[in-house]
C-alpha cells in the first residue's frame, strides 16, 4: 500500500487499516526502522498515571483494606477521567 507524506511530515493510514487494527483518533503508534530501512509502525497502549491527594490516598486504603473485588465508583471514575501527564 502506498501513503504519501504531507509538507509537515505527516501520513495519513487509510480507513481499512485503521478499522483493522483498532486505530482511532489520539492512538499511539510506535516507529521501528528495520535493517534494510522498512519503516515498522505498531500500535501500543498507553496507561494513565493516577496521583491521588491524602484524601484520595485514604480512600484507597480502605477500599484495600475491604477486601472488595474491585475498586470502589470513585476511584474508577477519577482514574477515567484522569488528564495525561505530559512527562
Amino acid at each position: 500500500m502506498i501513503v504519501t507524506i504531507d509538507k509537515r511530515g505527516s501520513i495519513s493510514l487509510p480507513v481499512a487499516i485503521r478499522k483493522e487494527l483498532g486505530i482511532t483518533h489520539g492512538s499511539h503508534l510506535e516507529l521501528t526502522i528495520k535493517p534494510g530501512g522498512a519503516l515498522v509502525l505498531q500500535p501500543v497502549e498507553f496507561y494513565k498515571t493516577i496521583r491521588l491527594n491524602a484524601s484520595g490516598l485514604e480512600k484507597l486504603k480502605d477500599a484495600r483494606s475491604s477486601e472488595e473485588c474491585r475498586l470502589p465508583d470513585w476511584f474508577e471514575e477519577e482514574r477515567d477521567n484522569a488528564g495525561v501527564d505530559s512527562e
